[in-house]
């Protein structure tokens, strides 16, 4: 995916501006199971998938509980490492070989004072992934596993393609023998 485009459906930049952003964005490659962020450990990077699939998780009592997928055109982002310069809580690891864009914090935060359409892109960056946050609180306050597992089916339909489902489960908050009575249950 192109950079622009993901620049792009975050908030639209004039194209001084976008070029400004583009000038500190590199592109990196990982390999499959690489560990992009760790727990514990301030993130001093952005990056945004150009190519790849990679989740985040949290380690809970002898087990990993995932919480996020991330996919072509999604920010991957520590946010308390992003807004509070502080140590992350989340382990993000690539559940395929991926390629993205990086720019550091500390130019992204340098640009925002530099430049006021930067600044409402980063802005609206933060907006987007608390919204995200706030959905799935919501969906796992209120809603069925066979509901959140419908709704994970529509927001990114190739996912059981790409992704194990014991990860899946996971994020489901169920077991992977209820994921196997869901998916019966939905053919």
């Amino acid at each position: 995916m192109d950079i622009n485009i993901i620049l792009n459906a975050i908030y639209s930049l004039p194209s001084a501006s976008r070029s400004r952003l583009t000038a500190g964005i590199k592109e990196v490659s990982y390999p499959r199971g690489y560990m992009l962020l760790r727990a514990q450990k301030i993130e001093t990077s952005v990056y945004f998938i150009k190519k790849g699939m990679v989740r985040a998780y949290q380690n809970a009592a002898e087990s990993e509980i995932t919480f996020w997928f991330g996919q072509e055109g999604d920010p991957v982002i520590s946010m308390k490492s992003y807004i509070k310069n502080k140590k992350g809580y989340e382990d993000i690891e690539l559940l395929e070989n991926t390629d993205f864009y990086q720019i550091s914090s500390t130019q992204l935060q340098t640009l925002y004072k530099e430049d006021l359409h930067i600044a409402n892109w980063g802005r609206k960056l933060a907006e987007l992934e608390l919204v995200k946050t706030e959905e799935r609180l919501i969906a796992m306050q209120f809603k069925t596993a066979t509901q959140r597992y419908k709704d994970l089916l529509e927001q990114q339909p190739g996912l059981l393609n790409r992704v194990s489902l014991g990860h899946i489960a996971s994020y489901l908050g169920i077991t992977q023998v209820s994921l196997s009575r869901i998916r019966a249950e939905i053919r």
